[in-house]
């Protein structure tokens, strides 16, 4: 991601810990089948095959938490004093990024589901930007308080119209 001249980074927002928690203990489960099969043959294993295998499982789940961990902190919806700009990362070697121009967005969407959205552990949902121009739309998952970030987007935008001082940081006051 690279700033343009003037521009300077306001708010970063990155996924809701929920769902990654989701993740991480769907990825846990997944190993039981693994734990389970290693029981069933033990008795025909030496006990060094035994440690060696248990070793090897908690090798490969580490890595894939570790790979989800990282694929959750590298997500991230960047609000600078020009654009919004949403970094989505595939994979470790693959990412996507799509931005919008505060001039040009023309809607700001937020979509929660359910009645527990009111409580923090499941206050998360999608936020969408729909702008002006052709480019394509931004769309930010698993946004933790969507309500929030579309309340913070639409006082940052409105306050960056051209007659604002938009992204202005006040000076000092000296004495």
């Amino acid at each position: 991601m690279q700033l343009q001249r003037g521009e300077q980074i306001v708010k970063i927002y990155h996924h809701h810990p929920f769902p990654f928690i989701i993740q991480i203990v769907k990825a846990l489960g997944a190993s039981l089948p693994l734990f389970f099969l290693l029981y069933l043959f033990s008795p025909a294993m030496k006990y060094e095959w035994i440690v060696i295998t248990i070793l090897g499982i908690m090798a490969i789940y580490t890595v894939i938490i570790i790979y989800l961990a990282l694929i959750y902190w590298l997500d991230k919806l960047v609000i600078t004093n020009k654009r919004i700009i949403h970094i989505d990362w595939k994979l470790l070697s693959q990412r996507d990024e799509g931005e919008a121009l505060l001039t040009d967005i023309q809607d700001i969407s937020s979509k929660e589901k359910g009645i527990l959205s009111s409580l923090y552990l499941f206050d998360y949902g999608q936020i969408r930007l729909e702008t002006a121009a052709s480019k394509a739309t931004v769309i930010f998952t698993e946004a933790p308080d969507p309500e929030g970030i579309k309340e913070f987007l639409t006082t940052h935008i409105d306050g960056c119209r051209p007659d604002a001082a938009c992204g202005t940081v006040p000076a000092p006051e000296t004495s």
